[in-house]
Protein backbone atom coordinates (compact mmCIF):
# COMPACT_ATOMS: atom_id res chain seq x y z
CA UNK A 1 0.00 0.00 0.00
CA UNK A 2 2.77 2.46 0.93
CA UNK A 3 4.64 1.64 -2.29
CA UNK A 4 1.48 2.26 -4.36
CA UNK A 5 0.84 5.59 -2.62
CA UNK A 6 4.44 6.64 -3.20
CA UNK A 7 4.09 5.84 -6.90
CA UNK A 8 0.93 7.94 -7.21
CA UNK A 9 2.62 10.89 -5.51
CA UNK A 10 5.63 10.53 -7.82
CA UNK A 11 3.40 10.55 -10.91
CA UNK A 12 1.50 13.65 -9.76
CA UNK A 13 4.62 15.53 -8.66
CA UNK A 14 5.69 16.97 -12.05
CA UNK A 15 2.37 18.81 -12.56
CA UNK A 16 2.38 20.09 -8.99
CA UNK A 17 6.02 21.12 -8.93
CA UNK A 18 5.97 22.82 -12.35
CA UNK A 19 4.09 25.77 -10.87
CA UNK A 20 3.34 27.22 -7.47
CA UNK A 21 -0.27 26.43 -6.64
CA UNK A 22 -2.22 29.68 -6.61
CA UNK A 23 -3.17 30.37 -2.98
CA UNK A 24 -6.84 29.72 -2.12
CA UNK A 25 -7.40 28.08 -5.53
CA UNK A 26 -9.55 25.41 -3.91
CA UNK A 27 -11.78 28.10 -2.34
CA UNK A 28 -13.37 28.47 -5.80
CA UNK A 29 -16.37 26.18 -5.39
CA UNK A 30 -19.27 25.25 -7.59
CA UNK A 31 -21.75 25.75 -4.74
CA UNK A 32 -20.78 29.45 -4.52
CA UNK A 33 -20.80 29.85 -8.30
CA UNK A 34 -24.28 28.36 -8.41
CA UNK A 35 -25.65 30.58 -5.64
CA UNK A 36 -24.37 33.76 -7.31
CA UNK A 37 -25.57 32.76 -10.75
CA UNK A 38 -29.09 31.89 -9.63
CA UNK A 39 -29.31 35.48 -8.42
CA UNK A 40 -27.52 37.24 -11.28
CA UNK A 41 -29.43 35.34 -14.00
CA UNK A 42 -32.76 35.25 -12.18
CA UNK A 43 -35.98 36.50 -13.77
CA UNK A 44 -35.89 39.42 -11.35
CA UNK A 45 -32.75 40.73 -13.10
CA UNK A 46 -34.72 40.95 -16.38
CA UNK A 47 -31.73 40.08 -18.56
CA UNK A 48 -29.44 42.90 -17.32
CA UNK A 49 -29.84 45.01 -20.48
CA UNK A 50 -27.57 48.07 -20.65
CA UNK A 51 -29.18 51.34 -19.54
CA UNK A 52 -31.88 49.65 -17.41
CA UNK A 53 -32.50 49.54 -13.64
CA UNK A 54 -31.71 45.82 -13.60
CA UNK A 55 -28.35 46.40 -15.27
CA UNK A 56 -27.54 49.01 -12.65
CA UNK A 57 -28.65 46.56 -9.96
CA UNK A 58 -26.23 43.96 -11.34
CA UNK A 59 -23.42 46.52 -11.22
CA UNK A 60 -24.27 47.35 -7.60
CA UNK A 61 -24.27 43.64 -6.72
CA UNK A 62 -20.78 43.14 -8.18
CA UNK A 63 -19.53 46.34 -6.55
CA UNK A 64 -20.88 45.29 -3.15
CA UNK A 65 -19.14 41.92 -3.46
CA UNK A 66 -15.82 43.57 -4.35
CA UNK A 67 -16.24 45.97 -1.46
CA UNK A 68 -17.06 43.21 1.04
CA UNK A 69 -13.96 41.28 -0.08
CA UNK A 70 -11.83 44.27 0.88
CA UNK A 71 -10.51 44.85 -2.63
CA UNK A 72 -9.13 48.26 -3.61
CA UNK A 73 -11.54 50.42 -5.66
CA UNK A 74 -9.90 50.86 -9.06
CA UNK A 75 -12.06 53.68 -10.44
CA UNK A 76 -11.45 57.38 -10.07
CA UNK A 77 -11.84 59.11 -6.71
CA UNK A 78 -12.04 55.88 -4.74
CA UNK A 79 -14.90 54.47 -6.81
CA UNK A 80 -15.48 50.90 -7.95
CA UNK A 81 -16.79 52.29 -11.26
CA UNK A 82 -14.98 53.03 -14.49
CA UNK A 83 -17.36 55.54 -16.07
CA UNK A 84 -17.79 56.48 -19.72
CA UNK A 85 -20.53 57.53 -22.11
CA UNK A 86 -22.43 55.73 -24.83
CA UNK A 87 -24.41 57.50 -27.52
CA UNK A 88 -27.56 56.76 -29.48
CA UNK A 89 -28.66 58.51 -32.65
CA UNK A 90 -31.96 59.45 -34.26
CA UNK A 91 -32.56 60.70 -37.78
CA UNK A 92 -33.01 64.43 -38.03
CA UNK A 93 -35.20 66.29 -40.52
CA UNK A 94 -32.65 67.96 -42.80
CA UNK A 95 -31.09 65.19 -44.91
CA UNK A 96 -30.36 65.44 -48.63
CA UNK A 97 -28.10 64.08 -51.35
CA UNK A 98 -28.09 66.15 -54.54
CA UNK A 99 -26.30 65.43 -57.83
CA UNK A 100 -25.46 68.70 -59.59
CA UNK A 101 -26.84 69.53 -63.01
CA UNK A 102 -24.63 68.69 -66.02
CA UNK A 103 -24.90 69.48 -69.71
CA UNK A 104 -28.27 68.18 -70.85
CA UNK A 105 -29.22 66.88 -67.40
CA UNK A 106 -31.14 68.54 -64.60
CA UNK A 107 -30.10 68.55 -60.97
CA UNK A 108 -31.04 65.26 -59.38
CA UNK A 109 -32.25 65.05 -55.80
CA UNK A 110 -31.87 61.50 -54.47
CA UNK A 111 -34.50 59.92 -52.25
CA UNK A 112 -33.88 59.37 -48.55
CA UNK A 113 -34.20 55.65 -47.66
CA UNK A 114 -34.69 54.67 -51.33
CA UNK A 115 -31.29 55.82 -52.62
CA UNK A 116 -29.26 56.69 -49.54
CA UNK A 117 -29.41 57.15 -45.78
CA UNK A 118 -27.08 58.83 -43.27
CA UNK A 119 -24.98 56.46 -41.17
CA UNK A 120 -25.73 56.46 -37.46
CA UNK A 121 -22.28 57.80 -36.52
CA UNK A 122 -22.39 60.61 -39.10
CA UNK A 123 -21.84 64.17 -38.03
CA UNK A 124 -24.57 66.66 -38.87
CA UNK A 125 -23.43 68.98 -41.61
CA UNK A 126 -23.21 69.79 -45.31
CA UNK A 127 -20.46 68.99 -47.81
CA UNK A 128 -20.06 69.65 -51.52
CA UNK A 129 -17.42 68.25 -53.83
CA UNK A 130 -16.39 65.93 -56.63
CA UNK A 131 -16.56 62.20 -56.07
CA UNK A 132 -13.43 60.06 -55.78
CA UNK A 133 -13.19 56.29 -55.30
CA UNK A 134 -10.84 55.07 -52.55
CA UNK A 135 -11.22 51.28 -52.63
CA UNK A 136 -12.17 49.88 -49.25
CA UNK A 137 -11.17 53.14 -47.58
CA UNK A 138 -8.67 51.50 -45.23
CA UNK A 139 -5.36 52.76 -43.89
CA UNK A 140 -3.38 50.06 -42.06
CA UNK A 141 0.39 50.64 -41.94
CA UNK A 142 1.05 47.37 -40.08
CA UNK A 143 -0.48 45.54 -43.07
CA UNK A 144 1.23 47.81 -45.61
CA UNK A 145 -2.20 48.82 -46.90
CA UNK A 146 -3.21 52.37 -47.80
CA UNK A 147 -6.19 53.37 -49.95
CA UNK A 148 -5.30 57.07 -49.70
CA UNK A 149 -1.99 57.23 -51.55
CA UNK A 150 -2.97 60.48 -53.24
CA UNK A 151 -4.78 63.70 -52.40
CA UNK A 152 -8.53 63.70 -51.70
CA UNK A 153 -8.59 67.06 -49.95
CA UNK A 154 -12.06 68.65 -50.08
CA UNK A 155 -13.58 65.82 -52.11
CA UNK A 156 -16.38 63.38 -51.33
CA UNK A 157 -15.01 59.86 -51.01
CA UNK A 158 -16.78 56.68 -52.10
CA UNK A 159 -15.57 53.46 -50.44
CA UNK A 160 -16.70 49.84 -50.28
CA UNK A 161 -18.06 47.88 -47.34
CA UNK A 162 -15.90 45.15 -45.79
CA UNK A 163 -12.22 44.52 -46.64
CA UNK A 164 -9.90 42.98 -49.25
CA UNK A 165 -9.57 39.20 -49.30
CA UNK A 166 -12.25 38.63 -46.70
CA UNK A 167 -12.68 34.95 -47.65
CA UNK A 168 -8.94 34.26 -47.79
CA UNK A 169 -7.57 32.46 -44.69
CA UNK A 170 -4.15 33.91 -45.53
CA UNK A 171 -5.38 37.49 -45.84
CA UNK A 172 -3.28 40.05 -43.98
CA UNK A 173 -6.60 41.41 -42.73
CA UNK A 174 -6.80 38.87 -39.85
CA UNK A 175 -7.49 35.94 -42.14
CA UNK A 176 -11.17 35.00 -42.06
CA UNK A 177 -11.91 37.15 -39.03
CA UNK A 178 -13.39 40.55 -39.90
CA UNK A 179 -10.68 43.08 -39.11
CA UNK A 180 -11.17 46.13 -36.94
CA UNK A 181 -9.75 48.23 -39.80
CA UNK A 182 -12.87 47.48 -41.86
CA UNK A 183 -15.33 48.92 -39.33
CA UNK A 184 -17.36 51.70 -40.96
CA UNK A 185 -16.65 54.23 -38.24
CA UNK A 186 -12.92 53.63 -38.73
CA UNK A 187 -13.35 54.27 -42.46
CA UNK A 188 -14.96 57.62 -41.67
CA UNK A 189 -11.98 58.55 -39.52
CA UNK A 190 -9.49 57.47 -42.22
CA UNK A 191 -11.32 59.63 -44.78
CA UNK A 192 -11.58 62.56 -42.39
CA UNK A 193 -7.88 62.36 -41.48
CA UNK A 194 -7.01 62.65 -45.18
CA UNK A 195 -9.11 65.75 -45.73
CA UNK A 196 -12.31 64.28 -47.20
CA UNK A 197 -15.33 66.56 -47.15
CA UNK A 198 -17.73 63.62 -46.72
CA UNK A 199 -17.90 59.83 -46.98
CA UNK A 200 -20.19 57.57 -49.00
CA UNK A 201 -20.19 53.78 -48.48
CA UNK A 202 -21.60 51.15 -50.83
CA UNK A 203 -21.83 47.34 -50.82
CA UNK A 204 -18.81 45.61 -52.39
CA UNK A 205 -20.89 43.97 -55.10
CA UNK A 206 -17.94 41.99 -56.51
CA UNK A 207 -17.96 39.99 -53.25
CA UNK A 208 -21.54 40.35 -52.00
CA UNK A 209 -24.89 40.58 -53.69
CA UNK A 210 -26.29 44.05 -53.26
CA UNK A 211 -29.40 44.39 -51.11
CA UNK A 212 -32.49 43.12 -52.93
CA UNK A 213 -34.42 45.89 -51.24
CA UNK A 214 -32.34 48.91 -50.28
CA UNK A 215 -35.40 50.49 -48.67
CA UNK A 216 -35.61 47.57 -46.25
CA UNK A 217 -31.93 48.00 -45.41
CA UNK A 218 -32.50 51.71 -44.74
CA UNK A 219 -35.50 50.94 -42.56
CA UNK A 220 -33.42 48.54 -40.49
CA UNK A 221 -30.85 51.30 -40.01
CA UNK A 222 -33.49 53.89 -39.11
CA UNK A 223 -36.70 52.04 -38.09
CA UNK A 224 -39.96 53.98 -37.95
CA UNK A 225 -40.73 52.56 -34.50
CA UNK A 226 -38.13 52.52 -31.69
CA UNK A 227 -36.16 49.29 -31.32
CA UNK A 228 -36.59 47.24 -28.17
CA UNK A 229 -32.83 47.51 -27.77
CA UNK A 230 -31.43 50.84 -28.97
CA UNK A 231 -28.31 50.85 -31.13
CA UNK A 232 -25.44 52.28 -29.09
CA UNK A 233 -22.00 53.55 -30.06
CA UNK A 234 -19.15 54.71 -27.89
CA UNK A 235 -19.48 58.44 -27.37
CA UNK A 236 -15.72 58.90 -27.68
CA UNK A 237 -15.87 57.55 -31.23
CA UNK A 238 -18.87 59.57 -32.36
CA UNK A 239 -17.38 62.76 -31.00
CA UNK A 240 -14.37 62.25 -33.30
CA UNK A 241 -16.48 62.19 -36.47
CA UNK A 242 -16.85 65.68 -37.94
CA UNK A 243 -17.85 64.89 -41.56
CA UNK A 244 -21.16 63.76 -43.07
CA UNK A 245 -21.30 60.03 -43.85
CA UNK A 246 -23.97 58.04 -45.70
CA UNK A 247 -24.71 54.65 -47.24
CA UNK A 248 -25.82 54.67 -50.88
CA UNK A 249 -27.50 52.00 -52.93
CA UNK A 250 -25.48 50.01 -55.49
CA UNK A 251 -27.75 51.37 -58.23
CA UNK A 252 -26.91 54.96 -57.32
CA UNK A 253 -23.22 54.10 -56.99
CA UNK A 254 -23.26 52.45 -60.42
CA UNK A 255 -24.54 55.67 -61.96
CA UNK A 256 -22.04 57.81 -60.07
CA UNK A 257 -18.97 55.77 -61.13
CA UNK A 258 -19.93 55.67 -64.82
CA UNK A 259 -17.65 58.59 -65.64
CA UNK A 260 -14.61 56.53 -64.68
CA UNK A 261 -15.27 54.13 -67.57
CA UNK A 262 -15.53 51.20 -65.15
CA UNK A 263 -18.37 49.43 -63.38
CA UNK A 264 -18.71 49.24 -59.61
CA UNK A 265 -17.71 45.55 -59.72
CA UNK A 266 -14.60 46.36 -61.77
CA UNK A 267 -13.58 49.06 -59.32
CA UNK A 268 -14.13 46.57 -56.49
CA UNK A 269 -11.89 43.98 -58.08
CA UNK A 270 -9.18 46.62 -58.46
CA UNK A 271 -9.59 47.52 -54.78
CA UNK A 272 -8.71 43.94 -53.79
CA UNK A 273 -5.12 44.58 -54.93
CA UNK A 274 -2.43 44.00 -52.34
CA UNK A 275 -1.45 47.23 -50.60
CA UNK A 276 -4.56 49.18 -51.60
CA UNK A 277 -5.37 51.56 -54.45
CA UNK A 278 -4.61 55.16 -55.18
CA UNK A 279 -7.79 57.29 -55.17
CA UNK A 280 -9.53 57.25 -58.55
CA UNK A 281 -11.38 60.42 -59.71
CA UNK A 282 -14.83 59.43 -60.99
CA UNK A 283 -15.15 62.32 -63.46
CA UNK A 284 -18.76 62.94 -62.62
CA UNK A 285 -20.83 65.89 -61.43
CA UNK A 286 -20.45 67.51 -58.03
CA UNK A 287 -22.44 66.11 -55.14
CA UNK A 288 -23.90 67.88 -52.15
CA UNK A 289 -24.57 65.78 -49.04
CA UNK A 290 -26.51 67.15 -46.07
CA UNK A 291 -26.87 65.02 -42.96
CA UNK A 292 -28.88 65.58 -39.81
CA UNK A 293 -28.29 63.08 -37.00
CA UNK A 294 -29.43 63.85 -33.48
CA UNK A 295 -27.25 62.37 -30.74
CA UNK A 296 -28.16 61.42 -27.16
CA UNK A 297 -25.55 60.72 -24.48
CA UNK A 298 -26.08 57.68 -22.23
CA UNK A 299 -23.89 57.27 -19.11
CA UNK A 300 -22.47 53.76 -18.65
CA UNK A 301 -19.99 52.03 -16.35
CA UNK A 302 -17.74 49.06 -15.79
CA UNK A 303 -17.14 47.68 -12.29
CA UNK A 304 -13.45 47.52 -11.36
CA UNK A 305 -11.46 46.45 -8.31
CA UNK A 306 -7.82 45.65 -7.65
CA UNK A 307 -5.37 43.66 -5.57
CA UNK A 308 -2.22 45.78 -5.36
CA UNK A 309 0.99 43.94 -6.15
CA UNK A 310 3.55 43.35 -3.40
CA UNK A 311 6.70 43.99 -5.43
CA UNK A 312 7.78 47.68 -5.57
CA UNK A 313 9.14 47.26 -9.11
CA UNK A 314 6.33 45.11 -10.55
CA UNK A 315 3.23 46.47 -8.81
CA UNK A 316 2.65 49.13 -11.49
CA UNK A 317 2.03 46.31 -14.00
CA UNK A 318 -1.43 44.78 -14.33
CA UNK A 319 -2.89 41.40 -15.04
CA UNK A 320 -6.56 41.88 -15.96
CA UNK A 321 -9.19 39.20 -15.31
CA UNK A 322 -12.53 40.04 -16.89
CA UNK A 323 -16.08 39.09 -17.86
CA UNK A 324 -19.15 41.08 -18.93
CA UNK A 325 -22.26 41.39 -16.75
CA UNK A 326 -24.80 42.75 -19.25
CA UNK A 327 -27.12 40.73 -21.48
CA UNK A 328 -30.11 41.24 -23.80
CA UNK A 329 -32.89 42.19 -21.40
CA UNK A 330 -36.52 41.11 -21.72
CA UNK A 331 -39.20 41.28 -24.38
CA UNK A 332 -42.41 41.28 -22.41
CA UNK A 333 -42.65 37.92 -20.66
CA UNK A 334 -39.64 36.56 -22.61
CA UNK A 335 -36.57 37.08 -20.40
CA UNK A 336 -33.10 36.64 -21.84
CA UNK A 337 -31.52 35.52 -18.56
CA UNK A 338 -27.99 35.20 -19.97
CA UNK A 339 -26.87 32.58 -17.46
CA UNK A 340 -24.04 31.35 -19.65
CA UNK A 341 -23.68 34.62 -21.58
CA UNK A 342 -22.12 35.95 -19.49
CA UNK A 343 -23.41 35.25 -16.03
CA UNK A 344 -21.04 32.28 -15.96
CA UNK A 345 -17.96 34.43 -16.58
CA UNK A 346 -19.14 37.08 -14.10
CA UNK A 347 -19.61 34.67 -11.19
CA UNK A 348 -16.26 33.04 -12.03
CA UNK A 349 -14.70 36.51 -11.86
CA UNK A 350 -16.23 37.02 -8.40
CA UNK A 351 -14.89 33.69 -7.15
CA UNK A 352 -11.40 34.39 -8.50
CA UNK A 353 -11.44 37.86 -6.92
CA UNK A 354 -12.45 36.33 -3.59
CA UNK A 355 -9.61 33.79 -3.79
CA UNK A 356 -7.16 36.68 -4.22
CA UNK A 357 -8.78 38.59 -1.34
CA UNK A 358 -8.55 35.57 0.98
CA UNK A 359 -4.91 35.04 0.04
CA UNK A 360 -4.10 38.71 0.63
CA UNK A 361 -5.73 38.56 4.03
CA UNK A 362 -3.43 35.65 4.85
CA UNK A 363 -0.41 37.71 3.74
CA UNK A 364 0.03 36.27 0.23
CA UNK A 365 -0.24 38.91 -2.45
CA UNK A 366 0.84 38.62 -6.09
CA UNK A 367 3.92 40.57 -7.10
CA UNK A 368 2.16 42.33 -9.96
CA UNK A 369 -1.21 44.02 -9.43
CA UNK A 370 -4.37 42.25 -10.56
CA UNK A 371 -7.40 44.13 -11.89
CA UNK A 372 -10.83 42.51 -11.74
CA UNK A 373 -13.03 44.06 -14.46
CA UNK A 374 -16.73 43.41 -14.98
CA UNK A 375 -17.38 45.02 -18.35
CA UNK A 376 -20.75 46.47 -19.33
CA UNK A 377 -22.40 46.78 -22.76
CA UNK A 378 -20.51 43.88 -24.33
CA UNK A 379 -23.69 42.83 -26.11
CA UNK A 380 -23.94 46.30 -27.60
CA UNK A 381 -20.53 46.04 -29.30
CA UNK A 382 -17.88 45.38 -26.61
CA UNK A 383 -18.38 49.00 -25.62
CA UNK A 384 -17.31 48.75 -21.98
CA UNK A 385 -14.01 47.12 -22.90
CA UNK A 386 -13.47 49.54 -25.78
CA UNK A 387 -14.14 52.42 -23.38
CA UNK A 388 -11.48 51.04 -21.04
CA UNK A 389 -8.88 50.88 -23.82
CA UNK A 390 -9.73 54.50 -24.69
CA UNK A 391 -9.31 55.55 -21.04
CA UNK A 392 -7.37 52.86 -19.13
CA UNK A 393 -6.89 52.88 -15.37
CA UNK A 394 -3.18 52.36 -15.97
CA UNK A 395 -1.43 52.78 -19.34
CA UNK A 396 -2.03 49.81 -21.62
CA UNK A 397 1.70 49.22 -22.00
CA UNK A 398 1.69 48.32 -18.30
CA UNK A 399 -0.89 45.58 -18.87
CA UNK A 400 0.85 42.21 -18.88
CA UNK A 401 -2.14 40.20 -20.12
CA UNK A 402 -5.93 40.06 -20.21
CA UNK A 403 -7.78 36.83 -19.35
CA UNK A 404 -11.39 37.20 -20.46
CA UNK A 405 -14.14 34.71 -19.62
CA UNK A 406 -17.33 34.74 -21.69
CA UNK A 407 -19.70 31.76 -21.78
CA UNK A 408 -17.70 29.31 -19.68
CA UNK A 409 -20.55 27.24 -18.23
CA UNK A 410 -21.81 24.89 -20.94
CA UNK A 411 -20.59 22.50 -23.65
CA UNK A 412 -20.18 23.64 -27.24
CA UNK A 413 -23.04 22.26 -29.34
CA UNK A 414 -23.51 23.06 -33.02
CA UNK A 415 -26.68 21.46 -34.39
CA UNK A 416 -27.38 20.45 -37.97
CA UNK A 417 -29.08 23.40 -39.70
CA UNK A 418 -28.28 25.72 -36.81
CA UNK A 419 -28.41 28.81 -39.02
CA UNK A 420 -26.33 31.98 -39.24
CA UNK A 421 -25.51 32.06 -35.51
CA UNK A 422 -23.26 29.04 -36.09
CA UNK A 423 -21.59 30.18 -39.33
CA UNK A 424 -18.12 28.72 -39.73
CA UNK A 425 -18.54 26.10 -36.97
CA UNK A 426 -18.56 22.34 -37.55
CA UNK A 427 -21.55 20.32 -36.40
CA UNK A 428 -20.73 18.83 -32.98
CA UNK A 429 -22.54 17.44 -29.95
CA UNK A 430 -22.49 18.69 -26.39
CA UNK A 431 -21.32 15.25 -25.26
CA UNK A 432 -18.20 15.50 -27.44
CA UNK A 433 -17.24 18.71 -25.61
CA UNK A 434 -17.86 17.62 -22.00
CA UNK A 435 -14.32 18.48 -20.92
CA UNK A 436 -13.48 21.11 -23.54
CA UNK A 437 -12.83 24.82 -23.39
CA UNK A 438 -12.00 26.99 -26.41
CA UNK A 439 -9.01 29.30 -26.06
CA UNK A 440 -8.86 32.23 -28.47
CA UNK A 441 -6.19 34.88 -28.96
CA UNK A 442 -3.51 32.20 -28.88
CA UNK A 443 -1.98 33.25 -32.22
CA UNK A 444 -1.41 36.76 -30.89
CA UNK A 445 0.82 35.57 -28.06
CA UNK A 446 2.34 32.07 -28.17
CA UNK A 447 3.86 32.85 -24.76
CA UNK A 448 0.39 33.30 -23.27
CA UNK A 449 -0.78 30.09 -24.92
CA UNK A 450 2.13 28.26 -23.26
CA UNK A 451 1.17 29.72 -19.88
CA UNK A 452 -2.32 28.24 -20.20
CA UNK A 453 -1.10 24.87 -21.44
CA UNK A 454 1.36 24.56 -18.55
CA UNK A 455 -1.19 25.62 -15.94
CA UNK A 456 -3.75 23.21 -17.36
CA UNK A 457 -1.55 20.20 -16.58
CA UNK A 458 -3.04 20.26 -13.08
CA UNK A 459 -6.66 20.50 -14.34
CA UNK A 460 -6.81 18.24 -17.39
CA UNK A 461 -9.20 20.27 -19.51
CA UNK A 462 -9.17 19.69 -23.26
CA UNK A 463 -7.94 22.99 -24.69
CA UNK A 464 -9.38 23.64 -28.16
CA UNK A 465 -7.28 26.06 -30.20
CA UNK A 466 -9.33 26.34 -33.38
CA UNK A 467 -11.07 29.67 -33.81
CA UNK A 468 -8.45 32.42 -34.15
CA UNK A 469 -8.86 32.30 -37.94
CA UNK A 470 -12.46 31.30 -38.47
CA UNK A 471 -15.44 32.74 -40.30
CA UNK A 472 -17.51 32.49 -37.11
CA UNK A 473 -15.81 35.74 -36.03
CA UNK A 474 -15.79 34.39 -32.45
CA UNK A 475 -12.38 35.94 -31.81
CA UNK A 476 -13.75 39.47 -32.18
CA UNK A 477 -17.05 38.79 -30.43
CA UNK A 478 -15.93 39.31 -26.84
CA UNK A 479 -14.01 41.75 -24.70
CA UNK A 480 -10.47 40.54 -25.35
CA UNK A 481 -10.75 41.97 -28.88
CA UNK A 482 -10.20 45.67 -28.00
CA UNK A 483 -7.05 44.71 -26.10
CA UNK A 484 -5.69 42.64 -28.98
CA UNK A 485 -6.27 45.65 -31.24
CA UNK A 486 -4.14 47.67 -28.83
CA UNK A 487 -1.30 45.10 -28.89
CA UNK A 488 -1.99 43.73 -25.41
CA UNK A 489 -1.71 39.93 -25.06
CA UNK A 490 -5.22 38.69 -24.34
CA UNK A 491 -7.05 35.37 -24.24
CA UNK A 492 -10.72 34.43 -24.52
CA UNK A 493 -11.88 31.43 -22.44
CA UNK A 494 -15.12 30.13 -23.98
CA UNK A 495 -16.89 26.78 -23.69
CA UNK A 496 -18.68 27.41 -26.98
CA UNK A 497 -21.97 28.34 -28.58
CA UNK A 498 -25.07 26.16 -28.08
CA UNK A 499 -28.73 26.26 -29.19
CA UNK A 500 -29.74 28.28 -26.09
CA UNK A 501 -27.29 31.08 -26.98
CA UNK A 502 -29.12 34.44 -27.05
CA UNK A 503 -32.49 32.82 -26.31
CA UNK A 504 -34.73 32.81 -23.20
CA UNK A 505 -33.51 29.25 -22.55
CA UNK A 506 -30.03 30.31 -21.39
CA UNK A 507 -30.93 29.73 -17.75
CA UNK A 508 -28.88 28.99 -14.59
CA UNK A 509 -30.23 25.45 -14.11
CA UNK A 510 -28.55 24.44 -17.39
CA UNK A 511 -25.02 25.35 -16.32
CA UNK A 512 -22.38 22.66 -15.77
CA UNK A 513 -21.14 23.98 -12.42
CA UNK A 514 -18.40 21.38 -11.95
CA UNK A 515 -16.87 22.39 -15.28
CA UNK A 516 -17.31 26.09 -14.48
CA UNK A 517 -15.43 25.53 -11.21
CA UNK A 518 -12.52 23.88 -13.04
CA UNK A 519 -12.28 26.66 -15.62
CA UNK A 520 -12.38 29.35 -12.94
CA UNK A 521 -9.60 27.57 -11.06
CA UNK A 522 -7.55 27.34 -14.25
CA UNK A 523 -7.95 31.07 -15.00
CA UNK A 524 -7.07 31.86 -11.38
CA UNK A 525 -3.91 29.75 -11.66
CA UNK A 526 -2.87 31.32 -14.99
CA UNK A 527 -3.43 34.81 -13.60
CA UNK A 528 -1.40 34.06 -10.46
CA UNK A 529 1.49 32.72 -12.54
CA UNK A 530 1.43 35.83 -14.75
CA UNK A 531 1.33 38.10 -11.70
CA UNK A 532 4.59 36.68 -10.34
CA UNK A 533 8.15 37.66 -11.18
CA UNK A 534 8.42 35.94 -14.53
CA UNK A 535 8.91 37.38 -18.04
CA UNK A 536 5.93 39.17 -19.53
CA UNK A 537 4.23 37.31 -22.41
CA UNK A 538 5.06 38.92 -25.73
CA UNK A 539 2.49 40.26 -28.15
CA UNK A 540 3.73 38.47 -31.26
CA UNK A 541 0.98 37.61 -33.77
CA UNK A 542 1.58 34.40 -35.72
CA UNK A 543 -0.39 33.72 -38.91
Amino acid sequence: MKRTLALLVALAAPALLAQERAPENDSIRQSDLRADLFFLASDAMQGRLADTPENRMAAEFIKSRFERMGLTPAGRNGSFYHEYNLMTASLGEDNALVVSATTGDAERRLRLRQDYYPLSFSASGRARGRLVFAGFGIVSPERDHDDYRGSIEGQIVLVLNHEPGERDPDSVFDGLVTSEASRAVRKALYAQDHGAAALLIVTDVHNHDGPVNFRAQADRAWPASPRRVPRYTLSAWMNEIRIPAAQISPAVAEALVRGSGRTLAELGEAADASGGVAPIPLNGPELELTTSVDRRVVPDRNVVAMIEGSDPELSDELVIISAHYDHDGADGARIFNGADDDGSGTVALLEIAEAYARAAEAGRRPQRSVLFAAWNSEERGLLGAWAYTEDPIRPLDQTVAVLNMDMVGRNEEVPVGGGRRFTGLEVQTAESNQNSVNIMGYTYSPDLRTEVEEANEAYGLRLKLEYDNNASNLLRRSDQWPFLQNKVPALFFHTGLHPDYHTPYDRPEKINYAKLETIARLVHQVSWNLAQDRPRPRYAPVR
